[in-house]
């Protein structure tokens, strides 16, 4: 199976959501969000940073619930509607 590339649009999406997330973490430890997220810190570093554009689904759902973030303010976020 060949992975099709992400278009700019979809990495700038993936960028606004790693900010989104690195934000509402706001100083508490990336560590401890992580594995609440379920996930490993070096994964949340790469969203954060935009080097992990696209995460899969359990992986936002994952990090919003370790966030307390409402997942339809994630969702906005990746498809920029206010």
């Amino acid at each position: 199976m060949v992975r099709v590339p992400l278009t700019p649009e979809q990495i700038e999406a993936g960028r606004r959501l790693g900010a989104l997330f690195r934000e509402t973490r706001a100083g508490r430890d990336p560590a401890t969000i992580a594995h609440s997220a379920g996930i490993s810190p070096e994964t949340l570093r790469k969203i954060e940073m935009g080097r992990l554009p696209s995460p899969g689904f359990g992986t936002v759902v994952g990090l919003c619930a370790a966030l307390g973030l409402p997942l339809d303010t994630a969702a906005r976020t990746w498809l920029q509607a206010e």
